[in-house]
């Protein structure tokens, strides 16, 4: 007789039912594994086992004010009749809201509580302050919209223009804030419940509030949160304005570091003007890294932030794209890069990040965080091809004319802007709005003709983008007209939504 422990009891079993026991306490091991929370245990586990993507939800806004912005269910599983279609449209019911970016009720850092479950998307919408949930559970190929929180609820905490929402371990949402009620500039947070999706009030404690705000992420294993900061809204709701951005109290040039456990802001990390405008913030995803890069828009940089030996944080530049110097009706001038999304693949090895300017999207290997190696690049646009500019001087390239970008006969006007990538590494989506005031001024074309998804595939072993000339997502056909599509999910977590906890 044999003695087999199950963790419960241990029961006598005969030689031959031994392997029959075997694989039941496989089944029940497998069993105990599926009854996780939300997401992956890991980082490594979700680039590693991850399931491919079949769906993209994209926030998608309507430049006519008079018609509603959507979420726009894509279906990318390539076995599936309608790939590279828009397949839903879940409305918000309302006008002028400028939806931008979304996240979940519950995400990876709940994956250890079983009863959670990653079911409603949250859509803060910037110029309206409401918040929308959308119900992507019960039907994920036609989520249905569950409850719009007025905006009333985050103004009556003086906190308005919303951007990036974070699930917490607590159960709560955090959504950061990029103003006052009033526009004027301010950096804070509020607090929604993931269960009733009741506003409960803001998140910072202390006399110190940031002068701006945007993205932020928390690393709890160094109990610290880093946030960014774009600017006033006073100004950048009103277009791009480069008159202001030399204007310390209409545009950001800090990350602002809070104590977690205390919700306190007590550091700031001036950039200075080679930091302007830091926008898209990402630590890396090992939830022991005490480090990470931030995307500074203005002048096309990324900044290395780390924890020092004194145990204060610093940032450095380590990345730097130069303008270009062009020409367009016998007039010379500087053209900078505008940095607009980074993002880090899942195993850390690779940075990607956007330029909406110049139009093109780039691949660092970041195996060496302090010394990135560019090692992929691909030009989809930009104003030197949308607006006829010559190239008089390129730093980096030789690249002194430009042809338009065209798939599946498709001009893409407008430049890259939001990037997400697949799980495993391979894919990376490439969407074309920034932000419909900006979208209107910069690339009119763009908005008239509608924007677009393309994707690329990744060489995630050698490094390297190719266009995949059989898939667009074309917003010019939409029922309402063109729309301008914004940020990306998968419905099981994606590079940006996801943060993971230290198990010890």
């Amino acid at each position: 007789m044999y003695q087999f422990d199950t963790n419960f009891t241990s029961i006598p079993v005969s030689r031959g039912s031994c392997r029959i026991v075997m694989f039941a306490l496989i089944d029940l091991l497998l069993e105990r594994e599926d009854c996780k929370g939300p997401g992956y245990s890991s980082p490594l586990e979700a680039f590693k086992n991850g399931a491919r993507e079949k769906l993209l939800y994209v926030v998608c806004v309507q430049p006519d004010l008079t018609k509603q912005d959507y979420l726009a269910t894509v279906d990318v599983d390539p076995e599936s009749p309608t790939y590279s279609q828009v397949i839903h449209r879940t409305y918000t019911g309302s006008v002028g809201d400028e939806l931008h970016h979304s996240g979940w009720n519950v995400c990876s850092s709940c994956h250890d509580n079983p009863e959670l479950k990653r079911n409603l998307l949250i859509l803060p919408a910037l110029h309206s302050a409401k918040i929308f949930a959308v119900d992507v559970g019960t039907n994920p190929r036609k989520p249905e919209l569950h409850k719009v929180i007025d905006g009333a609820e985050m103004k009556s905490f003086n906190c308005a223009y919303p951007h990036t929402a974070h699930c917490l371990a607590t159960g709560d949402i955090m959504i950061s804030t990029m103003g006052d009620k009033n526009g004027n500039g301010k950096g804070d947070f509020v607090l929604v419940d993931a269960k009733t999706l009741k506003v409960k009030g803001t998140w910072t404690k202390g006399d110190k509030i940031a002068k701006f705000g945007y993205d932020f992420w928390y690393q709890p294993y160094y109990d610290v949160m880093i946030a960014s900061e774009w600017g006033s809204p006073k100004s950048f709701t009103c277009g791009f304005r480069p008159e202001d951005i030399p204007n310390r109290d209409l545009y950001g040039v800090s990350l602002n570091v809070y104590k977690w456990s205390t919700r306190e802001l007590q550091q700031v990390i001036d950039l200075g003007d080679e930091g302007c405008g830091p926008l898209e913030i990402r630590f890396l995803h090992d939830p022991k890294a005490s480090q990470g890069f931030v995307g500074c828009a203005v002048e096309a940089n990324i900044f290395r932030f780390y924890k020092a030996s004194d145990d204060t944080w610093k940032a450095q530049k380590v990345i730097d794209i130069p303008a270009k110097t062009v020409k367009k009706d016998g007039e010379e001038f500087k053209l900078n890069g505008l940095m607009s999304d980074i993002l880090l693949s899942l195993d850390d090895k690779y940075l990607y990040t956007s330029c909406w300017l110049h139009g093109d999207v780039r691949q660092y290997d970041v195996t060496d965080p302090e010394h990135p190696k560019l090692t992929g690049r691909i030009v989809l646009g930009g104003r030197v091809v949308n607006d006829d500019l010559t190239v008089i001087e390129d730093k980096e390239f030789q690249e002194m004319t430009q042809k338009p970008v065209y798939v599946k006969n498709k001009r893409l006007y407008g430049s890259p802007q939001m990037i997400q990538l697949s799980l495993d590494g391979k894919r990376l989506y490439v969407s074309s709005s920034l932000y419909s005031p900006w979208d209107k001024q910069i690339y009119p074309k763009m908005t008239e003709k509608g924007g677009w998804i393309v994707k690329l595939d990744v060489d995630i072993e050698n490094g390297g983008l190719k266009l995949d000339p059989d898939f667009l997502i074309d917003f010019g056909c939409e029922p309402n007209g063109p729309v301008l599509p914004h940020e990306m999910r998968y419905p099981g977590g994606d590079c940006t939504s996801d943060i993971w906890l230290a198990k010890d």
